[in-house]
C-alpha cells in the first residue's frame, strides 16, 4: 500500500537554531524524507539563521554529515542529497541585536504570496527577541506562520508571556506551537479507532471502560540535557504538553470535524474538566522519583546526580499521576499517567481496560476470566492490540486463554512509519493547525500543573529514588495498587 503523496505550496522555511540538536537530528532529516518523496515543492528553500558566521558550503557539507548520521545510506544517493542541499542557504543574525536581519530579508525578498515559515527550534528565552525582530523587520507576510517547541515556559505566567510575545507579531491562526507526539501515526489512529469505526465509541465510557494508562517510559537518562533538564523536570518536560495531549484525545466527545479548531475545543473541554489535585491528595495520587545507578542490560549506568555532576537535586525524573475527568461520560474511570528516564524499557502506550464481564458462565476450571484491554503502541513498534479471551484449540473441555488481535503497522502496510516531525512540517506549509496546540490549551495545561508544581514546593515533597532499569519507585506500584489496579507491564 503506497501513502499518497500531497505536494505543499512553495516555501520558505526559515530555520532558528539551525545549527542546534533538533536541527541536525529530527529538522533536516524529516524534511530530506519528504523531499524525496516529492512533497516539497519545486522552488522552496530553508534558510539556515545561526550565529556563527559559515560559508553556504560548510554549512551545507555540516547537513550533508548529519543526514548521514541519521538516514540510513540505503535510503540517500548522492543526487537526492544534493538536490536537498542545494535548499539550503544559511544567514547569520545575531538574535538579541539588529545584526543579520536585513540580509534575511533580502535573501527572502518581495514574495508575500509564498508561504513564509519561521522555525524556533531555540530556548524560549530567544522567542521573544526573535519575534520582536521579525516584526520590526517586516518579516511577518500574511502568508507567515511561526512554529514555537516546547517548553512554553516553565509555569503558566511564563506560558502566558510568551505567547503575548508571539502574539504581538502573528495572529493565533499563524501559530503552530508543536507536540510532536501528535504526530505520531499511533496517535491519529487512535482517532480513526474511536471515530470511524462503530464497535469501540458505544464503549467508551465509564460504564464499560475501569481505568485508561498512558505511559512513556524512557531508557536513557538526562545525557547532554542535563543542565536544561535539572530546570524543568519529568512533570514540565513530558506530563504538561505530551501525556496530557494523549488525555485529551483518548477522553475527548466527538468533534464536529477532524478540522484544528473542532478538535482542539473539544480537547480544550477536557483540560478544562480535569479535576484540580488539592494538596492534601499530593502524597496519595502523585509520585516524584529520581534514578539512581544500576544496570541497564549488560551495562552499569550512572545516577541522575553523577549525569548531573552535582551532589544533590530535588528533579524528579520520573512522574505518575492519578488523574480523574469530571464529566458525564469519564465519571469514576480513572486516568493513570506515568514518565520516566531510565526505565525498565523503551515505550510509549495507552492502554485503555474495559471492565470485566459481569457474569462467569465457565466452569472454574476454564480458566480465568481477564478483563479485554485496548493497547494502543506510539513506539518503539507502532502498533495496536486488542485483547480477548478465547477458547484454546483442542479437545478436553473448554480451556480458555487470554491472546492480542496485535496489528503492527509496518507490517500491516508494508512500509515504514514516518517520523512525526515528517507530516508536521508538512502540516505547517499546507496551513493545517490540527496536530498543534491552540494558546487556550496551553493556559488549561498549565493551571491544572501548577498547583501540583506549587503543592510539591509547598509541602517538600522530596523525590523518592529508584533503581535505572526499574520501573520507578515503589511507590508508583502503591498508587495503582491501592486502587486493585495494576500497570500493564506488570499485568504480563
Amino acid at each position: 500500500m503506497t501513502a499518497k503523496i500531497i505536494v505543499t505550496p512553495v516555501f520558505d522555511l526559515i530555520v532558528f537554531g539551525a545549527s542546534g540538536d533538533l536541527a541536525a537530528r529530527k529538522l533536516f532529516p524529516a524534511l530530506f524524507r519528504r523531499d524525496l518523496a516529492g512533497q516539497i515543492a519545486g522552488e522552496s528553500r530553508i534558510f539556515g539563521i545561526s550565529r556563527s558566521k559559515t560559508t553556504a558550503v560548510d554549512f551545507r557539507h555540516w547537513v550533508k554529515q548529519r543526514l548521514e548520521d541519521y538516514i540510513p545510506a540505503s535510503e540517500r544517493t548522492t543526487a537526492t542529497v544534493e538536490k536537498f542541499l542545494s535548499r539550503i542557504e544559511p544567514v547569520t543574525i545575531d538574535v538579541s541585536s539588529d545584526q543579520g536581519w536585513s540580509d534575511l530579508s533580502a535573501r527572502i525578498g518581495d514574495q508575500p504570496e509564498r508561504v513564509r515559515a519561521f522555525y524556533l527550534a531555540v530556548g524560549p528565552d530567544l522567542v521573544e527577541p526573535i519575534c520582536r525582530q521579525i516584526g520590526k523587520n517586516g518579516l511577518a507576510s500574511p502568508q507567515s506562520r511561526v512554529v514555537i517547541e516546547k517548553p512554553l515556559g516553565k509555569n503558566g505566567r511564563e506560558a502566558r508571556a510568551i505567547n503575548q510575545a508571539v502574539g504581538a507579531v502573528f495572529n493565533e491562526r499563524q501559530i503552530y506551537r508543536i507536540d510532536h507526539y501528535l504526530g505520531k501515526e499511533t496517535v491519529q489512529n487512535l482517532m480513526a479507532l474511536r471515530f470511524a469505526n462503530v464497535l469501540f465509541e458505544p464503549l467508551w465510557n465509564s460504564n464499560h471502560i475501569d481505568h485508561v494508562q498512558i505511559t512513556v517510559a524512557e531508557t536513557l537518562g538526562v545525557e547532554s540535557r542535563a543542565g536544561y533538564y535539572d530546570t524543568s523536570g519529568a512533570l514540565r518536560d513530558m506530563v504538561q504538553n505530551h501525556l496530557l495531549q494523549l488525555l485529551c484525545l483518548v477522553a475527548m466527545e466527538p468533534p464536529l470535524s477532524d478540522h484544528g479548531d473542532d478538535l482542539r475545543d473539544e480537547k480544550l473541554k477536557i483540560l478544562r474538566a480535569l479535576k484540580p489535585i488539592t494538596t492534601n491528595e499530593l502524597d496519595s495520587v502523585t509520585v516524584r522519583g529520581q534514578y539512581r545507578s544500576g544496570v541497564m542490560g549488560q551495562e552499569a549506568v550512572p545516577g541522575y546526580l553523577e549525569d548531573l555532576g552535582r551532589e544533590s537535586s530535588d528533579t524528579e525524573t520520573f512522574v505518575a499521576l492519578k488523574a480523574e475527568v469530571k464529566n458525564w461520560r469519564w465519571s469514576g474511570t480513572p486516568f493513570y499517567l506515568r514518565s520516566g528516564k531510565r526505565l525498565g524499557h523503551r515505550m510509549s502506550e495507552i492502554v485503555v481496560s474495559f471492565r470485566p464481564v459481569p457474569h462467569q458462565i465457565f466452569d472454574h476450571s476454564a480458566g480465568r476470566i481477564h478483563a479485554n484491554r485496548l493497547v494502543i503502541r506510539l513506539q518503539p513498534d507502532e502498533g495496536v492490540k486488542l485483547w480477548l479471551m478465547i477458547k484454546d484449540p483442542g479437545p478436553g473441555g473448554m480451556r480458555l486463554t487470554y491472546i492480542p488481535l496485535d496489528m503492527s503497522f509496518a507490517e500491516a502496510f508494508g512500509v515504514s512509519v514516518p517520523d512525526a516531525y515528517e507530516r508536521l512540517l508538512m502540516d505547517v506549509m499546507r496551513g493545517s493547525q490540527t496536530l498543534f496546540m491552540r494558546r487556550d490549551e496551553v493556559d488549561a495545561a498549565w493551571a491544572w500543573i501548577d498547583p501540583i508544581l506549587e503543592g510539591w514546593r509547598s509541602e517538600a515533597i522530596a523525590v523518592k529514588p529508584y533503581v535505572a532499569g526499574s520501573w520507578g519507585p515503589s511507590s508508583a506500584v502503591a498508587l495503582i495498587e491501592r486502587d486493585g489496579r495494576s500497570w500493564h507491564d506488570e499485568v504480563e
